[in-house]
């Protein structure tokens, strides 16, 4: 296995632990509240902590292994020349939405590390500060996937390594 196959193993294996933390606090504060009339305060805001983590680092996994949705009618109908342009073009657009998500995300960094979350009195920018690595990370494999198609050492239709029935 290469370094970047441990790095994103890794990335899955903090993706279950937030599943399984998430769940974990919130079945816990449904028992408590409905069946003890009491609850864990901090497990609401952990949990949707953990939420936005998840959906975001999520993403990052979700590039790599070509699983976003995506409309690929006219891309499998062209010709290879066709399709590289196309394939080229969006993941340049992939790789700018994320540059003006990385740009916006520290431009807006400090105000949301002022602000405090009210239970467990944790800067926000723990919270928002994922979309740095998120649009960092996308952003890299978008632009190495559009110099890859423009230079013609990637070809065909890009399919999920997951063997997810395309």
């Amino acid at each position: 296995m290469k370094l970047v196959d441990y790095f994103f193993r890794a990335l899955e294996v903090i993706l279950v632990f937030l599943l399984a933390g998430m769940t974990l606090m919130v079945f816990a504060n449904v028992v408590l509240r409905y069946g003890f009339g009491s609850g864990i305060d901090i497990s609401e805001e952990l949990s949707r902590f953990f939420f936005v983590w998840l959906i975001f680092l999520g993403a990052i996994v979700a590039m790599r292994h070509n699983m976003h949705m995506g409309f690929d009618l006219v891309v499998t109908t062209a010709s290879e020349p066709v399709r590289r342009v196309l394939l080229t073009v969006a993941n340049g657009l992939v790789l700018a939405v994320c540059l003006m998500v990385l740009w916006g995300t520290l431009s807006q960094f400090h105000v949301n590390a002022t602000n405090i979350a009210p239970v467990t009195r944790m800067s926000m920018a723990w919270v928002f500060g994922v979309l740095i690595p998120m649009s960092a990370l996308i952003g890299l494999m978008a632009g190495l996937r559009m110099i890859g198609y423009a230079t013609g050492r990637l070809t065909g239709v890009p399919t999920s390594g997951r063997g997810i029935p395309e």
